[in-house]
């Protein structure tokens, strides 16, 4: 008798009760989960892989989808009913033409140094553009280049991908995208932002307007 009762310690509950704590440690989290942080806080012999799948797909067509950040989890508002949220949406403050050119560059280029984006927007870079971004933790630190003194290196978050709905950096738009939703003008643009295999050199700096949320 006591050989099942053994067992039984150490089997996984069934993927529908793996399926619902993923839920609510998904629900209750105030930042994306990842699924190493997800396995960790599952019972012993959970597959959270599995388990997102199987909740990815229940919440299709919802007014809430299973969405992933990065390398991380988190449940957001289904995109066709975001302009409920709009009165919800406070602006605190816009970025400089400045700030929006480097976090393009970064968001495109990245990694790239200081050094880099100096050179792609043809000025100097003030420490202050840099600040605000990291403050507002769309840009952080990345790994330092091997090279004569290993200057550091910056990328976008996950925060940044968050705040416009990215799954990563690949599904950033193109120019020609932005000017046909009407989130860009006409300004010129620094040359060597430039993509040389797109027309028109579709470029992250074209996101003037879309960074100003």
């Amino acid at each position: 008798m006591s050989e099942p009762i053994e067992r039984s310690l150490f089997e996984a509950p069934p993927i529908a009760e793996q399926e619902r704590m993923v839920e609510a440690i998904l629900f209750a989290s105030t930042e994306p989960v990842t699924v190493a942080e997800l396995a960790a806080r599952l019972p012993h012999g959970c597959d959270a892989a599995e388990a997102l799948a199987y909740l990815r797909r229940r919440y299709e067509g919802r007014g809430v989808r299973l969405v992933r950040v990065g390398e991380a989890w988190a449940f957001r508002t289904a995109p066709d009913l975001g302009h409920l949220m709009q009165k919800e949406v406070v602006e605190h403050r816009k970025l400089s033409r400045a700030a929006i050119e480097t976090l393009a560059i970064i968001a495109y280029h990245q990694p790239v140094t200081r050094a880099e984006i100096e050179e792609i927007r043809g000025v100097a870079l003030s420490r202050g553009t840099i600040d605000q971004l990291l403050e507002m933790e769309w840009i952080r630190f990345g790994r330092r280049r091997m090279t004569p003194g290993r200057p550091v290196t910056f990328v976008v978050t996950e925060t940044f991908l968050d705040h416009f709905g990215l799954e990563s950096a690949r599904d950033l738009p193109g120019l020609k995208d932005l000017r046909a939703a009407g989130l860009l003008d006409n300004r010129p643009l620094p040359g060597a932002m430039q993509r040389p295999d797109e027309d028109e050199g579709e470029a992250p700096d074209g996101q003037s307007e879309l960074f100003e949320d």
